[in-house]
């Protein structure tokens, strides 16, 4: 089950509004299918993704209190998503 968060175009200007937290990405295609499910800082792995991904239009994030929580949440958003298939 994908997030339930809308898509976001992968563009510069997200950047800004996203916060230096741990958290949940997916990364989309231009149709919105999942390209990719991970965790770690947001901004980070969004700056990365934009200056070295072209696979990648939309992404859609969710904020964790932790590290720990994030991971867990990724591999259970992973296994979901992977069980649908």
């Amino acid at each position: 089950m994908p997030m339930r968060r809308a898509w976001k175009p992968l563009e510069r200007d997200i950047l800004r509004g996203i916060p230096d937290r741990y958290g949940v990405y997916e990364f989309g295609d231009d149709e919105g299918a999942v390209i990719d499910i991970g965790h770690g800082p947001l901004r980070d792995v969004i700056k990365e993704a934009l200056a070295y991904r072209d696979d990648v239009t939309q992404v859609r994030y969710e904020i964790t209190p932790t590290k720990r929580a994030a991971e867990k949440k990724a591999a259970a958003h992973t296994r979901r998503l992977h069980d649908r298939a």
